[in-house]
This record gives structure tokens, C-alpha cells and sequence, in this order.
């Protein structure tokens, strides 16, 4: 099958709906939704393990133009968000133009017909635009670890959650202790005979303020939509106004870090596991984390927290960095994804031929966060320095809808068939103020190794900002950072978006 389409969306997470959604407000109908797994809901699909929930609260973990009145609890789980994505593409149609279980193996840049050739599991699209909505959490990431091959019993990432596995009464090794991890071990520490925690290092906790929201709350919510609008506005702001000691002044962050150390002591008794427990960096240079449950589980007799991360497996005993060995049954990983290598670059092929990967080998980097030199018509959704440290994701997928909105109202006023190519100079331009802001930020000075660093030490994934500034500076797409592409022939003008300014506002 071979099909031409105004625009390929590829991944069906926050940012590949939310993608739909604005094409279809902009009045573009001729797109398709490329999706490898049988379902919408990207990460949320994905993640399914024991205890998964978010960290951002329900009402700003959601589109502004698609807001949630019945949310049932302050901090919602995963099957809840799940279902809101579900919702959404009900609501909104979306669901005639997704391609489920079409995985893309390769895009590659047509100079001569000014598209992208797109190759999938399932057939051939050739789009005009695409808009890569993959997101950095969607690959797992297991370490290379001697031995691993050779262990007797079941191993799995947490995001790819092996639920035929009992783990009741089984000796269960925890490997990591990121936001999955925290969720993770509360859940199972009462079922499992022990388990053992690999900690490379420890995170900084605190607690997480969950509740039920009430049916009267929820009622109010629906019968005046105004409430709900005015809760997410105070969610918004409050964070908002913390993003200055993360980004200029970490220092200030030192009183958060004396309520997390109160945190951990109000629960850890034990003088040997607080040790091991307390952190040696910064507060914020690592993702802070949520868990009221996390530290009543560690302290419990059936763990044991072995500081030192996992490095050979001899058969079923595990021996970690510092030569502690424990015996386990099953293993489960909760070390990540691949960020700052993220595997959809080596299937992207530009204009001169190479690979995104290729592009990127010295870091990622990409004009407002979206547009990468020499890849025309192709846009990332939560691409370079866009991430958030203490903020709700969806706010900055927002922003690049209406920078993606703009981008095609562009291309429909230049007319013909035409592309728009990021100019090397403006990405670099960019890169080199983000860059510049990011030297003063907890995440690059507050001592730490973190997921936000790629391989060079640069921090290529969060945004050194508030989510107001990159609203701003993604409003409108400045044709002067761009080369306009010509195709040799001009046939006539493919239908385009409406003209009329459509923004969406949090």
C-alpha cells in the first residue's frame, strides 16, 4: 500500500493526539497517525507495572482544550490517564486516521518531490510534513551486564511490565531507583519473600500529597467548567514561580533539601540505611521525586537496600559494584530510557543523506525545540531542551502545537509545492543561548549524573525556563530561520490549513 498524506504524525502518545487534535482545528483532515503498538496512549500505554501513577497533578496533566472535570484523585494513576487519552481520541475523531501496529522502520527526504518517503511495517506514506511524536520515554534502556544471559528466572523493564509473572513469595532484585522504581517497590514489598534495591544512587524524596477528589468537588468541576480552569491556573503558577531557584539560584533550593532530609529521618530510623538513603548532590539536579510510600517500604525486614549499583549476574546470584551478592528470582529493571539517543534518529535520513543520529552524534540539538538542519518539513514533539524538571510536560506540548499550527500556515501562504529547512546558524543560534542559560541551572551544577546529560555531558533535554518564555518564543515560526525549498515543478497548491489565527492557550 502507498498513500500520499498532507501530514504523517508519528506516536500516539500526549504529543501525537494532541498533534491530530491541532490539525484537525486548523482545518487539516489529510494526516495519518503512524502507531507501532495496537493502541493509543504512548508512555501511558506502556507503562502498566504495579503502582503507576504520575507525578504532576491530574488537572495540569491534561490539554487545555480537552480538560477532565471527573479526575477521581489529585495525582491519577496510570489507567486513568490512559482512559483520558482514549477519550480524547473519541472526542475529538481522531480515530479514522490512526494506523495502529504500523511501525515506521525508515523516513527519508525526497529533494525532488519535497516529502518525506515513509516506511512501515504496514505500508508506504509519502507526507509532506511529519511530525515525530515518539516522545524520549518510549525506548527502554537495560544495561550491558556480564552474566545477564545466563540468569535462571524472568527479566524485564519495568515498562514493559511482564504481567504472567507471580511474584508473590519470590525473591525480587529492584534495579534503579528512579520515578519507576519508587512506585514500584511499595507496591510489591508486601507481597515478594525480599527484595533486594540496586541503588547507583540515591533520590531525593518527598511527599506525595495524594487524595480522592470528592463527588461534590467533581460536580462543581462540571457545572462550572470556570473551577476547574482556575484549580489548573493555581497548579500552573505555583510551579512557575519555583523554576528561578532551579534555573538561577540553586542555592535556594537548600531549605527543600532540609524538609527532604525530615522527610526520610521521620521514617528511617536506621542510622546505616539513612546513610544510604541520604544523597550527595543538590536537590533538583536529579528529578525530585514523590512517594509517601517509598521509605515505609525500605524500611521494612523483608528489604534490603544494597548501595551499589548491579554489575554481573552468576547464574541466580547478583553481584553488585562494590562486591555485595544477593539471590533473586526475578530481576526488573527500572533504568530508563534511551533520551539522548533516542533510536527513531537512526530512521530518519535527511536532506544530505545522513541520519538524524548522525546529525546529532555531537549532541541533540533543534531549533525552538522542533526543527533540526537539514530535515525539512520534519518536526519533533518534546525535542531538544524541552523537557521539565518541575512542571507538567503538556503545557510545553501546547506550545509546540501552536508552533507546529503556525508551520503549516506558513507553508499553505508561501503556496506550491514548498518546505521550510531549520537554518544551521539559527538551530546553532539557539542552542547557544539554551546552552548559555543552562551553566547556572541545578541540573548542571548541582553535582550529579543525570538522565538530562547525554554522553558529551551537555545537557540536551530540559528547558532553562519557565513554560510562559517557551510559549513565547514558540507563538510564531520566523521565516528568516529558514530556508524556503522550491520543488523543481510546481504543481498546484495542496489544500491547506485555515489562515485564521487558532492558538491554544493553558
Amino acid at each position: 500500500m502507498t498513500e500520499h498524506v498532507r501530514v504523517a504524525v508519528i506516536g500516539s502518545g500526549f504529543g501525537g493526539l494532541g498533534a491530530a487534535v491541532r490539525l484537525r482545528r486548523e482545518g487539516i483532515t489529510d494526516f495519518v497517525i503512524l502507531e507501532r503498538a495496537s493502541s493509543v496512549g504512548g508512555t501511558w500505554r506502556d507503562n502498566s507495572y504495579p503502582g503507576c501513577a504520575c507525578d504532576v497533578p491530574s488537572h495540569l496533566y491534561s490539554f487545555s482544550f480537552a480538560p477532565n472535570p471527573d479526575w477521581p484523585r489529585t495525582f491519577s494513576g496510570q489507567e486513568h490517564i490512559r482512559a483520558y487519552l482514549e477519550h480524547v481520541t473519541d472526542v475529538f475523531g481522531l480515530r479514522p486516521h490512526l494506523r495502529l501496529d504500523t511501525e515506521v522502520l525508515r523516513m527519508t527526504w525526497d529533494a525532488r518531490e519535497l516529502c518525506w518517503d515513509v516506511e512501515t511495517s504496514a505500508g508506504r506514506w509519502f507526507a509532506d510534513v511529519v511530525v515525530s511524536a515518539t516522545g524520549p520515554l518510549s525506548d527502554p534502556k537495560i544495561p550491558q551486564i556480564p552474566g545477564l544471559d545466563s540468569f535462571p528466572g524472568k527479566v524485564f523493564h519495568s515498562a514493559r511490565w511482564d504481567h504472567d509473572a507471580d511474584l508473590a513469595g519470590q525473591r525480587v532484585a529492584m534495579v534503579g531507583t528512579g520515578a519507576s522504581a519508587i512506585q514500584i517497590v511499595p507496591a510489591l514489598q508486601p507481597d515478594v519473600s525480599r527484595l533486594t534495591l540496586f541503588q547507583r544512587t540515591p533520590p531525593w524524596v518527598m511527599p506525595r500529597v495524594d487524595r480522592a477528589i470528592s463527588g461534590a468537588e467533581r460536580a462543581l468541576h462540571r457545572a462550572l467548567p470556570v473551577t476547574a480552569q482556575a484549580r489548573r491556573g493555581l497548579l500552573w503558577g505555583i510551579r512557575e514561580l519555583q523554576v528561578q531557584a532551579f534555573t538561577k539560584r540553586p542555592n535556594q533550593l537548600g531549605f527543600v533539601e532540609k524538609l527532604a532530609r525530615q522527610n526520610m529521618a521521620r521514617v528511617i530510623k536506621d542510622p546505616v540505611l539513612r546513610a544510604k538513603l541520604t544523597p550527595d548532590y543538590r536537590i533538583g539536579c536529579k528529578r525530585i521525586l514523590l512517594s509517601s510510600a517509598y521509605y515505609p517500604a525500605l524500611a521494612q525486614p523483608n528489604v534490603d537496600v544494597v548501595a551499589s549499583g548491579l554489575s554481573a549476574v552468576r547464574g541466580s546470584t547478583l553481584v553488585a559494584a562494590d562486591g555485595t551478592e544477593a539471590e533473586a528470582d526475578v530481576i526488573v529493571f527500572g533504568t530508563g530510557f534511551h533520551v539522548t539517543d533516542m533510536p527513531i534518529a537512526d530512521r530518519v535520513v535527511g536532506a544530505d543523506g545522513r541520519t538524524l543520529a548522525e546529525s546529532w552524534k555531537d549532541g541533540m540539538e533543534a531549533l525552538r525545540g522542533a526543527s533540526a538542519a537539514g530535515f525539512p518539513n520534519w518536526m519533533t514533539i518534546i525535542g531538544p531542551n524541552t523537557g521539565l524538571g518541575n512542571n507538567s510536560m503538556i503545557l510545553m506540548i501546547e506550545s509546540q502545537l501552536n508552533y507546529l499550527a503556525d508551520y503549516l500556515r506558513q507553508l499553505h501562504v508561501l503556496g506550491g509545492r514548498a518546505a521550510l529547512d531549520a537554518r544551521p546558524s539559527a538551530v546553532h543560534a539557539w542552542n547557544r543561548r539554551v546552552q548559555d542559560r543552562m551553566r547556572r541551572t541545578v541540573w548542571n551544577t548541582g553535582g550529579c549524573t543525570s538522565w538530562y546529560l547525554d554522553a558529551n555531558g551537555r545537557n540536551t533535554t530540559v528547558w532553562p525556563g519557565t513554560t510562559s518564555e517557551f510559549r513565547r518564543a514558540t507563538r510564531r515560526v520566523d521565516l528568516a530561520e529558514y530556508e524556503v525549498l522550491r520543488a523543481p515543478t510546481a504543481p498546484a497548491a495542496p489544500a491547506g490549513p485555515r489562515t485564521a489565527d487558532s492558538e491554544v492557550t493553558a
